[in-house]
């Protein structure tokens, strides 16, 4: 690790049926363009927790119960250092749209891999495929 803070993120993992939420993210945004687990910066005073519920809303305006941690990773990139904390979401109310994202669809787990990942997601994406 470089030694500078890591922003820290929450993500989700939200499944319907063999299918799994995916969030394109904006143009303007670091990583621009590139399809992440819906989920966002940690702020001061939130858990994991707390932070995943909140993104879940402001995203993409739905209700999540979040679940267990399943995956846990740091990375660096070239401009910042980054922990995403991956949890199991269940949906509890609402249809996901994409208010603060370009778009979100559901997925199968093995046609993720047909869509443009940040880096750090790899590790998971190769596990969910499983």
């Amino acid at each position: 690790m470089s030694g500078r803070p890591a922003i820290e993120v929450a993500a989700a993992i939200i499944r319907r049926g063999d299918t799994i939420l995916i969030a394109q993210r904006r143009a303007d945004d670091h990583l621009s363009n590139l399809w992440e687990f819906p989920g966002g910066k940690r702020e001061a005073g939130e858990t994991f927790e707390q932070c995943l519920a909140r993104e879940l809303r402001e995203e993409l305006g739905v209700t999540a119960r979040v679940g267990r941690l399943i995956h846990d990773v740091t990375h660096d990139y070239p401009e910042r250092s980054v922990r995403l904390c991956f949890f199991d979401c269940e949906l509890m109310e609402g249809e996901p749209k994409p208010i603060h994202c370009q778009d979100c669809r559901w997925v199968r787990a093995g046609e993720l891999q047909d869509y443009r990942f940040p880096p750090a997601d790899d590790e998971l994406i190769k596990l969910l495929g499983k």
